[in-house]
């Protein structure tokens, strides 16, 4: 065995994951005159935020204050109060405080050090607009447009989405369509455009933006990371190693986390000093996932990278740290099929479309299909599961819509949608009770025609009618009748994003806590590693990331307090 490395600086902290939460905590430390070492298991950088939209959700930020949007912490918090009403045990009220407190002055700080230059993403609303304290635009932040160019050696290093269009912008989907970011990209733009299929953000009357033109630009969660590591690369106390997975944490006979161990490219080493746990969740972990889902393979899958395997939960967990667990029906999974992707789903706004409604295998629908939040609820519901669960629409969605990679008009891959001329028989095809299913259309298809669901309510969402649904449709921007063949259908999964709420139990400054409550010293805990927490049972999008980049200000300014 090739011999142990010792590294025994105090004065370096060890960062454990180079996505966007690690690249904070490591600048932040950083900037403070401390010394970071960044371990990540894979060979990019970037992690499960690399791959999202890039939304960061901050309550009364200093960019809609400069855009001269009203907010206030008071409305923050209302909203995320809302949000978590149905669970208020699982809501730590000092973590939510201090993140909501803390977030301005945190996105303030990291574009005041260089780090992102923030922008409102235009015309977004708050995800739940029938909260209190919702509103309609401005807690959404996002990268300006940065260029690749700017990360030299490391820009092939970096992730890309394969979900979202990196290199366009939101303000630029309002033109080409909210489905651009699931067609084919190595068509021409135009042709891009003219299969995006839908208008984004409810927006049909819309002209294209103008940029400044970069050579590379990045933009989406993609942007948001290469901001932050551009930063980091100006930075000399910095080294980052990939291809360097952590296989465990050093303890003290006090208990204290005083290094890790990991496995290098030239061997086997130890570091010694504070550890920061940045590994995001554990959606490539299938006994996790069936441990906090209660989900197998055939029911789960994810949009991100497979790297994410719950090194660091596993790891925390051996040495004594407690994991908060999220109730399944509550935890950020949507709806998803199978795929030609490179991760072998894909997921998009298709079932909010018109023409086309969820079943289970008993041929009946099970909730309100049009939301992610009221699928998972109804699918998971622990007294009255419904899976599996599949998506059955007609020619019309296939004409108009397409499905995920496919453009609208496009051909299905055969191994993953099966179609038939009339719905019975789609439904034997998919091992559905076929007359049972018939019904069920037929039931459907006689409310849809005026716009109504008396049954489940689909329709009534006001963020998915304005955000989701085909604007350019009536009666109803989310309801039509499955009423010309050939008739299709896909068995559907779940699909994580690398956003678990379930996790690592942390304090509200990022401290990982053992099964007593108590703090284990040297050990911190930033990004989807830490269960969410601090906004309880609710979920709006961009919180994962607000929080993340939140925590990573609060940790660097406690382990090198003095600037």
């Amino acid at each position: 065995m090739a011999t142990v490395t010792q590294m025994s600086d105090e004065q370096t902290v060890i960062v454990v994951g180079a996505g966007l939460s690690g690249l904070a905590t490591t600048l932040g430390v950083a900037l403070r005159g401390g010394r970071v070492v960044v371990l990540e298991s894979s060979d990019m950088v970037g992690g499960a935020a690399a791959y999202s939209g890039g939304m960061v959700w901050v309550g009364a930020n200093h960019v809609a204050e400069r855009e001269g949007i009203h907010d206030d912490l008071h409305l923050a918090e209302a909203y995320v109060r809302d949000l978590t009403k149905d669970h208020p045990d699982l809501l730590d009220e000092a973590a939510m405080t201090r993140w909501l407190e803390t977030a301005p002055d945190a996105m303030r700080y990291w574009e005041d050090t260089g780090a992102i230059r923030w922008e409102i993403i235009p015309d977004l609303a708050d995800y739940h607009s029938e909260a209190a304290g919702a509103l309609d635009v401005g807690r959404y932040l996002t990268n300006a447009v940065i260029d690749g160019s700017v990360l030299g050696e490391w820009r092939d290093r970096l992730r890309v989405s394969p979900n979202f269009p990196v290199g366009m912008t939101y303000a630029d989907m309002h033109v080409k369509g909210r489905r651009s970011s699931h067609v084919d990209r190595r068509e021409e733009e135009d042709e891009i455009a003219q299969h995006a299929g839908v208008p984004a953000f409810g927006r049909t009357d819309v002209t294209a933006p103008t940029h400044a033109a970069e050579s590379d630009p990045l933009t989406f969660g993609t942007g948001v990371v290469a901001s932050f590591l551009a930063r980091v690369l100006r930075e000399p106390g910095v080294e980052i190693r990939l291809s360097t997975p952590v296989t465990g944490l050093l303890t003290d006979e006090a208990g204290t986390v005083i290094g890790v161990r990991a496995d290098s490219p030239a061997g086997p080493v130890e570091l010694h000093g504070p550890v920061v746990l940045a590994t995001s969740t554990y959606d490539w972990n299938p006994e996790l996932v069936e441990e906090f889902l209660g989900l197998g393979p055939e029911d789960f899958s994810s949009l991100a990278p497979t790297s994410l395997t719950g090194d660091g939960i596993t790891m925390a967990r051996r040495i004594g740290a407690a994991v908060a667990y999220v109730p399944p029906t509550r935890i950020p999974i949507v709806p998803g099929w199978s795929s030609r992707s490179d991760t072998g789903v894909s997921n998009g706004p298709e079932y909010a479309l018109p023409h086309c409604l969820m079943v289970d295998s008993s041929g009946r629908r099970f909730c309100d299909d049009s939301y992610w939040v009221t699928i998972v609820r109804g699918a998971l519901n622990p007294d009255d599961r419904h899976l599996p669960f599949f998506l059955i629409w007609d020619e019309q969605h296939h004409r108009k819509y397409g499905l995920g990679l496919t453009p609208p008009g496009g051909e299905y891959p055969p191994e993953f949608v099966k179609s038939a001329d009339d719905v019975a028989g789609l439904g034997e095809r998919l091992g559905i009770d076929g007359v049972a299913l018939a019904r069920t259309v037929a039931a459907f298809n006689e409310h849809a025609e005026r716009g109504e669901d008396p049954e489940f309510g689909r329709g009534s969402v006001p963020f998915i009618l304005r955000f989701a649904g085909d604007p350019a449709h009536s009666p109803s921007p989310v309801l039509g009748p499955l009423s010309e063949p050939p008739y299709y259908g896909t068995r559907l999964k779940f699909v994580g994003t690398g956003i678990g709420s379930s996790g690592l139990h942390a304090d509200a400054d990022g401290h990982v806590l053992g099964e007593g409550g108590t703090v284990i010293p040297g050990l911190f805990a930033v990004g989807s590693v830490a269960a969410l927490t601090t906004m309880g049972s609710g979920y709006n999008s961009g919180f994962a990331l607000g929080r993340g980049l939140t925590l990573a200000y609060l940790i660097a300014q406690e382990l090198v307090p003095h600037s």
